[in-house]
């Protein structure tokens, strides 16, 4: 153990048959057996080996730094340190040598989709996309996503499940709201607003579609193919990242202690990187630590090891055991987004699609694939310490412990001084819709449109909003009726009462399912007209008897909402 200011660092131990994440410096082995001179001045990226001295003892002074404050660097680091997810946004985000920033480029299909009816297998469509790679150039840091490789079908798939929930749930009482955090191309966004288009007219008039981009090329691209097609895009130039490229914390456990350790990346004077580990001083570690042990995640080591003092003493004393756990990536930035998702979108919807599982990862738990593309081949390497900027990062998702994170972390109060407190379990996963004080106005429509009802709590519906149903059930029965009655009798009354009652549920009932004003009130007048009209000619037949009991059925229904709604 070093003592550095005020801070332990901790040097992990190689340990049998597992990945040695600590790096050392070469450079007193390298002065002795070659010329300093000779050698180029870049060592960013040698092979980590427990053979060469350390330079932790060097790092004191390095301060520590953050991926914002390296914006404004136009070069790379050096002589500083930083927490693993600085350094994953630094390498990926910087505008002046990140990899998304300056290198990478997405993979476009020219606008044109793959004929997948005449792709005969797998091989087939692997090689008619290998034809569309060869325009590119054969270093060029190229990326293809579903979205490119299948559209439109992949937006469109998306876009289906965005509707029927928004049918299901909100529409027509608030606005169509989408988010989409790293649109690409754009070409995600302009699928699912051409599918709304051209199948859900109505719902594509209360569609409102926000975009949240990092790279400000990628803004431009994405105003160009949008902006002139679908007026109601929305893009935001503002750093946040896609899913797979959310940057993770590196941890690991004492051996004898089951203390947690957080990796510290560190930068040499002369641009060597190490990883070294200090005790979890970071808020957000620190409360993903607490979120993981209240789910009841297991942390990466073996259950009898976590169980018993004694057994972990006794491993610990045989030889060439490892002092510390395997290296472990947790989805710090993810938990970031769950709670800015809980503090201003309580009415959210989240739909993530992401892979699961990556080949080629580098060893670790949960651990990134990091990859560069060199002569038309993509190069896997095995260490996430590599040049800021070269080489893609991305992560599988854990869709389970995903799962128990959002609904802990949805459903538990915002620890601030002016949030309300939500309901306990009440997340976006429940099938009522509830009156939540805290930003619940953000998704209303009534911004732009003050014609429409709010939703209401409590109210027996598909989406717990105001049913129409009983009103056009009710305008039927009337208009049956009174054709009923002049036919039988020749009774002018009957069918201009049947037919006017009829008429005003009906209206009411169109009103009802737009949201506009007076409809609950008309579908409660007409029910008070018909009961009041049924019940002195409830004896003379069952027509009478069943509009009144029907009649009185509808107007209690109704004016609860009413009386709701006024109260």
């Amino acid at each position: 153990m070093l003592s550095l200011r005020n801070t332990a660092f901790r040097c992990a131990r190689k340990p049998r048959n597992a990945a040695y994440t600590h790096s050392h410096s070469k450079k007193q082995l390298w002065k002795q057996v070659r010329d300093p001179a000779n050698e180029p001045s870049d060592k960013w990226n040698y092979n980590k080996s427990p053979l060469y001295e350390s330079t932790a003892e060097n790092v004191a002074g390095f301060p520590l730094v953050t991926a914002n404050e390296l914006e404004k660097k136009t070069e790379r680091p050096r002589g500083v340190k930083m927490l693993t997810r600085d350094f994953i946004e630094d390498s990926l985000y910087n505008p002046h040598y990140g990899y998304f920033s300056k290198e990478a480029t997405i993979f476009d299909s020219h606008e044109d989709p793959f004929d997948f009816a005449n792709i005969q297998n797998s091989v087939h469509f692997q090689e008619e996309v290998a034809a569309r790679y060869l325009p590119y150039g054969a270093n060029e840091q190229l990326w293809h996503t579903p979205t490119e490789l299948f559209k439109p079908f992949y937006g469109q798939a998306i876009a289906r499940c965005l509707v029927s929930e928004y049918l299901l749930k909100y529409f027509p009482y608030e606005d169509f709201v989408i988010y989409e955090i790293g649109a690409g191309n754009g070409t995600l966004a302009r699928n699912i607003l051409d599918y709304i288009r051209d199948e859900h007219p109505d719902v594509y008039e209360r569609t409102r579609y926000t975009i949240v981009e990092i790279s400000a090329n990628l803004v431009k691209a994405q105003k160009k193919k949008l902006h002139g097609v679908h007026p109601s895009v929305n893009v935001i130039n503002q750093t946040m990242e896609v899913v797979d490229n959310f940057a993770h914390d590196v941890i690991r456990y004492d051996m004898e202690t089951l203390q947690p350790y957080q990796g510290v990346v560190v930068v040499d004077k002369e641009g060597d990187l190490d990883m070294l580990y200090s005790p979890v001083t970071d808020p957000l570690i620190a409360g993903f630590l607490r979120l993981r042990k209240r789910l009841g995640h297991p942390i990466p080591v073996h259950r009898a090891l976590r169980s018993s003092e004694i057994l972990r003493k006794v491993y610990r004393s045989l030889p060439f055991a490892a002092n510390m756990s395997t290296t472990e990536f947790i989805p710090t930035r993810m938990l970031s987004l769950l709670r800015t998702l809980r503090k201003h979108f309580p009415r959210h919807r989240l739909l993530l699609s992401d892979f699961s599982s990556l080949p080629d990862a580098i060893p670790g738990i949960n651990a990134p694939v990091v990859q560069t593309r060199f002569r038309n081949s993509t190069i896997p390497t095995t260490t996430l310490l590599v040049r800021p900027g070269a080489f893609d990062i991305f992560f599988p998702t854990n869709f389970e412990q995903l799962r128990d994170m959002y609904e802990c972390t949805i459903s538990s109060p915002p620890h601030s001084s002016a949030d309300e407190f939500l309901p306990e379990r009440s997340t976006p996963l429940t099938s009522h819709s509830l009156s939540l004080k805290l930003g619940a106005g953000y998704f209303s429509s009534h911004w732009s449109v003050t014609n429409r009802r709010s939703p209401l709590d409590g109210v027996t519906s598909a989406s717990g909003l105001p049913s129409a149903y009983p009103a056009y059930v009710m305008g039927a029965l009337c208009l049956v009726g009174g054709v009923t009655g002049f036919v039988r009798t020749r009774s002018i009354p009957s069918i201009v009462a049947g037919v006017g009652v009829g008429a005003l549920y009906l209206w009411s009932a169109d009103s009802i399912r737009k949201g506009t004003p007076n409809g609950l009130e008309g579908a409660l007048g007409a029910s008070a007209i018909l009961l009041l009209s049924s019940l002195p000619r409830v004896a003379k037949g069952p027509v009478p008897a069943t509009l009144a009991v029907t009649s009185a059925l509808a107007g209690t229904y109704y004016g609860q909402i009413v009386y709701q709604l006024r109260n």
